[in-house]
Order: C-alpha cells, then structure tokens, then sequence
C-alpha cells in the first residue's frame, strides 16, 4: 500500500510521492529521469579524467581531447597572415584551453550531479528560498565552490550520499591544480632540452668539424652523446606530445632546422674508416630513424623516408633548413 506525504522544506511544501516504488514523483519529474541526468554528469566527469590521466600520466597513450584542442589550435594558427608572430604562443595557449576545457567539463559534470536534487538534498543559509535556489545555475555555483575547494559556501549537501559526492569533487579540484603544476614543471624541461639539442647541432655546424676531425676518438664521443640526446627528445615527444606544438622559434634554437645536420654528421660517420665512429655514428643514425618514426606516427602522418618526415617537420614549423642542402637524407 503506498501512502502518499508531504514533505515541509524550510517553509516550502515538496510533494515526495509514494514511500516505495519505481517513479517516485519528484519536484522536477519522475525520479529516473533526475539520476539519468546525474548520470550523464558522471560519465562528463570521468571522460575529463580520463583524459587527464592519459595526457599527464600516461606517457604510452595520448590524451584525445586535450590532443584535438592542441592540433586544432595549431592549425588553426597556420591560416593566420602574421602566423610567425603568434606562432610562439599556441602552444601555452594550447596547455591553458586544455586545462579550461578539463576544468569545465569537471565543473559541468557535477552541477548536473546536483542539479536533479535541489533543493530537496541541500540545506539552505538563513535568507535563502529554496524553491528560488533550484536552476542549474545554482547548480553550477555550489560545483565551482566545491571543485575550488572555497567551503561549503551558503548552499551545502545534506543528503547522505551528496556529503560523500561534494568533499569528493574538492578533491578531484585539487588533483587537476596539482595535475597542472605538474605538467607545466615537466613540459617545459623537456622544450629545454629540444632546444639545447638544437643549439649544439648549430655549433657544430659552425665548427664545421671534417672527416679527419670526425675520425677520432673525439669525434666517436660527440657522436655518442648527440646520439643520446636524440634519445631523450625523442622520449620527449613521445612523453608529451603536446610539446610539438611549442615554435622554436630562431633557426638555431628550432631542431625542426638543425636536425638535418645531425642527419649529416650520421652519414660521415658511417663513411669513416675508425670502428668506433660507425659505430656511434650507426647508434646516431638508428636513433634519428626512431625520432622521425615517433613524430611521422603522432603529427605528421607522411609515411615517408626519414628525410621526407624531417622535411614535413620543417615545413609544419615554417622553418628553412640551411643544412638541408648539405644532406641526402
């Protein structure tokens, strides 16, 4: 036997339905229809933190909205007349919008949590209406005040279940600051490293060293070390590929240049007549194919020779390569 009652909510009368049942009558419709709502913002918050999981700690997979937004910023900065002016800031502005659209989709997805519950679920500050409290900008209020981890605020869950939920998006609001830290702190590292690689190649190529320089036991162990550094860039890009997106900017800083060079200095390695300079020089030549192979599989999509990939890295950067001539690639 359902028995019908009226529920008083400080001073507004709710009307709660049936005790049992499967369509209890809510303020706002049938009860399914509210926990599918809440549901959609479960599924809204965990695809930003799936996301967020794969582009910061996942260095084996990439992160497909934060990936889409920085491509499409990125080509969308190439129909830009005075690209080489902006062409430096879309890569930060790229790491902003992305962290903006995890944060938005976070602070969405709860407010649809909350949404379908108020005012019922939640006390309200002295002052307050509820009935006047229970759009979903009001829902959007207590989620930013939640997620910014500012308190309680003048809205506060009193349903079971939500005084788990709330302290539980606070929390989640402090895991995508401290995810933000985090990548910026290793991102950037990484943009040094490139671009000290880069510089070197650009010495080098003003020390212009010949073969009777390169057929030496120094000239094995600038090879040897160029050939690590071509490692860690291409762990780099792997790591965080929204680090390709970053502009060098001057060619000696830009290893979408001066990678050629390196190209080069492998092949009059491998024409030396020193054991230990094929050698290095092999190691250097097998670690620029890897680094062409990650970049062509994630950016460029040439499916060419390595000089091909390097010269679609160039052309994507809207670089010149001097070293271009010099190499066969």
């Amino acid at each position: 036997m359902f028995v019908e009652q009226a529920r008083w909510w400080r001073g507004a009368e709710y009307f709660a339905g049936p005790t049992r049942g499967t369509a209890i009558t809510l303020h706002r419709g049938v009860f399914p229809v509210n926990w599918l709502i809440s549901a959609v913002g479960v599924v809204v918050v965990l695809a930003a933190l799936r996301d967020l999981f794969h582009t910061i700690w996942h260095p084996t997979r990439r992160g497909g909205l934060s990936q889409l937004i920085m491509t499409a910023m990125w080509r969308l900065s190439h129909l830009l007349p005075f690209w080489h002016r902006t062409a430096g800031l879309v890569g930060p502005l790229g790491m902003v919008a992305v962290v903006g659209t995890w944060a938005l989709a976070v602070v969405l997805g709860w407010a649809l949590i909350y949404w379908p519950h108020m005012p019922e679920a939640f006390a309200f500050a002295q002052g307050l209406v509820p009935s006047e409290r229970a759009d979903l900008l009001d829902a959007v209020y207590v989620s930013l005040v939640m997620v910014g981890t500012l308190g309680l605020g003048d809205i506060a869950p009193e349903a079971g279940w939500l005084r788990i939920a709330a302290p539980l998006e606070a929390l989640i609001g402090f895991v995508l600051l401290s995810a933000t830290v985090a990548w910026v702190l290793e991102l950037y590292p990484a943009l040094a490293r490139r671009r000290a690689l880069a510089v070197r190649l650009a010495l080098l190529r003003h020390a212009d060293p010949g073969m009777r320089l390169l057929e030496s036991s120094a000239g094995a162990t600038t090879l040897d070390s160029l050939a690590g550094e071509v490692v860690r860039v291409r762990i780099d890009f792997a790591q965080y590929p929204e680090a390709y997106y970053f502009h060098d900017g001057a060619d000696r800083t830009s290893l979408a240049v001066m990678v050629r060079h390196a190209v080069l200095l492998a092949e009059r390695g491998q024409a030396a007549g020193r054991t230990e300079v094929r050698l290095t020089a092999g190691v250097l030549a097998a670690a620029l194919d890897d680094l062409a192979k990650t970049l062509d599989q994630r950016h460029l999509y040439n499916g060419g020779s390595r000089g091909n990939v390097f010269d679609a890295y160039a052309a994507d950067h809207r670089q010149t390569r001097p070293a271009a001539e010099e190499a066969t690639g």
